[in-house]
């Protein structure tokens, strides 16, 4: 039997040392145990234990290199190092010719980044050669620069059609994408540092191909990927530019181009692979298989689709801004608090709110019930506030009571286009201008959503209205253009949802009003739209308008009903065991 533990009065405790420092005494415990074991605390040592501190954990972790001098040390970004060196020259990168004084010579620097599965676990190291492209010139070291980036707004009605078909969706990485592009200027750059031929020490490297860092390497790959699908009977669309398009004998493939990474998808399995093949034959691809993880967004099958999360995207964003311990609210913004310009005192460090606001910005990725919020801090960038920075944190703490939610893309949904708009009529307090919101569903999937200050005062709220109107339609005429390159045909013209009825009448209405006559020509095309019968404009009452959360704070109960009906909602709990084990 152990020997039980007596406790003695305070005043029979053991004595503290002599002599303690006068500005940090030891404390003096209120109980003396008398137990045999000796611990730390009868040694006097109140330090805490760092081998159980999560802290010397992570500090333990491998960390990324700042230069290349650090990183011939480790064996792992060593072999990172040459991977990419030989990778360089078994493309032909560059031949080694001797400096001369009309050369400008570009620098160069090995970059290094340790890449992790969504679980957090480490999948390699990996080391790329970056080229200085600041020190370009242009007219002589390059001309466009320009590259199409695929919208996001593509993605999801891509994931949309797949879902709904039961068609494959596929995920390819390609190595090296930017060195398979050819140059057509003459590049001069430095030998990467720790790569220097010795018996070429003083000479330069003339770039036959691009190199990540030149200013004009995306566009190179662009038009060498583009290049190929066209040989192979793809058509370039029109309505995105990083969308391609295969059809033949009945059968589509609709390729998605976002730089390095490719979505693949397509009717035919069989004819999905076997494009796929000829695409590793031609460039030096990795096959992930189905998509599953894609520019930071989980792809997730579920019951009724795809849940799309950024659970991980979230998480690393609460962690680096020190509020995943923080206390979860229920609504983005408080509703009895107007956002104002001059809202507190100036921060004296601006950068990491700026952070925070870009992170946020990517986030509305699959997270539109936050867009209004995002946009509203987004316009105090240039001057923020410790007011501003008090509800930014706010939106980071609905974000952790909320870090398992996402998007949900359904499979029976019909392929139907229409769309909700809505407008704030001079809602923002320092210039009175009004915000435009809109959110366009197919079918029952929210897949393309704004919400975005209006840039002139509005002096009605018919007018406020009648300009979101217009802003929604522009989009919803795009998306039109985009579903029928897809071949997803329309059964009637789409239908925007407008809760103004000055605003709906005005846009059917040919009898120009004498008060609306201030309003700029181009809001009027969409009355050309409504009587061309490309779109149709239609009332709906206030309760039922969806797009009300991307337009103004609302309270916890109206909020979290608009949230669900925009396709966001909370992870299944059958998805949550795969999350961790992807």
């Amino acid at each position: 039997m152990s020997q039980p533990i007596t406790e003695v009065p305070p005043n029979t405790a053991a004595p503290v040392p002599h002599d303690p420092p006068p500005s940090r005494p030891p404390p003096i415990p209120d109980h003396t145990n008398d137990h045999p074991m000796i611990t730390r605390s009868k040694n006097h040592i109140h330090k805490p234990l760092t081998k159980l501190s999560m802290t010397s954990l992570l500090s333990s972790a491998p960390s990324e290199p700042t230069c290349a001098s650090q990183a011939l040390k480790s064996p792992e970004w060593r072999r990172a190092m040459s991977e990419e060196f030989d990778a360089l020259i078994h493309n032909g990168t560059w031949v080694l010719v001797p400096p001369n004084t009309s050369q400008n010579i570009v620098g160069c620097k090995w970059v290094f980044r340790i890449k992790r599965s969504p679980d957090g676990s480490i999948s390699r190291f990996k080391a790329r050669l970056v080229a200085k492209g600041f020190h370009q010139r242009p007219g002589l070291d390059y001309t466009d620069t320009f590259s199409p980036v695929v919208k996001t707004t593509t993605i999801r009605v891509l994931l949309c059609l797949a879902v709904t078909k039961g068609w494959p969706l596929r995920q390819l990485d390609v190595n090296n994408a930017f060195l398979q592009g050819h140059l057509t200027e003459d590049v001069f750059m430095a030998q990467p540092p720790g790569f220097v031929d010795p018996a070429f020490p003083s000479h330069v490297c003339r770039l036959q191909r691009a190199i990540y860092g030149l200013k004009q390497a995306p566009r190179a790959w662009y038009n060498e990927l583009r290049q190929f699908l066209i040989q192979k009977g793809f058509v370039n669309s029109r309505s995105d530019t990083s969308l391609f398009i295969f059809n033949a004998n009945g059968c589509v493939i609709f390729l998605l181009v976002y730089v390095d990474d490719i979505i693949v998808t397509g009717s035919d399995g069989n004819l999905v692979n076997e494009f796929i093949t000829s695409l590793a034959r031609r460039f030096s691809i990795k096959d992930l298989g189905a998509l599953s993880y894609f520019l930071g967004v989980e792809v997730l099958p579920c019951a009724s689709g795809l849940f799309l999360s950024q659970k991980k995207y979230v998480t690393e964003l609460l962690t680096r801004t020190k509020m995943l311990d923080s206390k979860p609210v229920t609504t983005p913004l408080p509703t009895d608090r107007e956002l104002k310009l001059l809202d507190g005192t100036s921060l004296t460090d601006v950068t990491e709110f700026r952070q925070v606001i870009g992170a946020l910005q990517y986030l509305s990725f699959t997270r539109p019930d936050i867009a209004f919020a995002v946009n509203k801090l987004a316009q105090f960038m240039h001057h923020p506030t410790t007011g501003h920075w008090a509800i930014a944190k706010r939106l980071l703490r609905y974000l952790h009571g909320t870090i398992s939610h996402g998007l949900v893309v359904r499979r029976d949904s019909p392929l139907l286009l229409h769309a909700f708009s809505d407008a704030d009529w001079a809602g923002n307090q320092d210039d009175r201008t009004s915000t435009s919101a809109y959110v366009v569903f197919l079918g029952s999937n929210a897949i393309s959503w704004c919400s975005r200050k209006q840039r002139s005062v509005a002096r009605s709220s018919t007018e406020a209205e009648y300009r979101a109107v217009a802003t929604t339609a522009s989009e919803v005429i795009w998306l039109t253009s985009l579903l029928r390159e897809l071949m997803i045909p329309m059964a009637g013209p789409p239908t925007i949802y407008c809760d103004n009825i000055g605003a709906t009448y005005l846009c059917s209405n040919p009898v120009f009003h004498s008060r609306m006559k201030h309003i700029a020509i181009d809001f009027h095309f969409v009355r050309e739209k409504v009587q061309s019968n490309q779109l149709r404009i239609s009332h709906v009452s206030s309760a039922d308008q969806l797009a009300d959360s991307l337009t103004k704070p609302l309270s916890r109960t109206r909020f979290c009903l608009l949230r669900s009906k925009i396709s966001v909602s909370e992870m299944p709990t059958v998805l949550w065991g795969r999350v961790k084990e992807v």
